[in-house]
């Protein structure tokens, strides 16, 4: 494995890592948010991804 294939594999490690942090904090956020507002809005969609809001 050569120089430019292994700077090549941390470049998309460190991007999916980036990704799925994200991703959790916007799930956790909108799970946990005490705003009623928030709470309306993606009260559907935790419902349907199985998170529970209740």
């Amino acid at each position: 494995m050569n120089l430019i294939q292994t700077s090549a594999r941390s470049s998309v490690l460190a991007q999916t890592l980036f990704v799925a942090l994200v991703g959790l904090t916007l799930v956790f956020a909108a799970g946990f948010a005490q705003s009623q507002g928030l709470h309306d809005a993606a009260h559907d969609m935790r419902h349907s991804t199985g998170f529970p809001c209740h």
